[in-house]
């Protein structure tokens, strides 16, 4: 059974920044197992990186969905599903346009 690890809705990331770190609590340090990042963001021109125990999962990707927030699927918005020997998870944005855009976002993680 996965466990959501962080997620937001509407996550607003301003023109040519990087967000704060997404990740803090209960699951910022997780085990060994499966991770799986679902995003989608308002417009294009935003890249995600997210790593676990320094490993990364995606590293400055383009977030390739785009639409209005509340409609994230799980299972059509995946950017990256991997087995990570865990650690610290770490998730950021950013955003390489000259206007805010906004994000929804999920972070899975599914021990072995």
């Amino acid at each position: 059974m996965a466990v959501l690890v962080a997620s937001g809705s509407a996550l607003s990331v301003a023109a040519n920044a990087k967000s704060a770190e997404q990740v803090a609590g209960t699951y910022q340090h997780v085990g060994a197992g499966v991770f799986t990042l679902v995003a989608r963001a308002s417009a294009t021109g935003l890249n995600v990186t997210s790593t676990i125990g320094g490993v990364a999962l995606a590293n400055d990707l383009a977030i390739p969905y785009t639409g209005t927030a509340g409609g994230l699927d799980a299972s059509a918005h995946v950017i990256a599903a991997q087995v990570l020997p865990g650690g610290r998870a770490e998730l950021t944005f950013r955003n390489t346009t000259a206007g805010a855009i906004t994000v929804d976002f999920m972070l899975f993680y599914d021990a072995m």
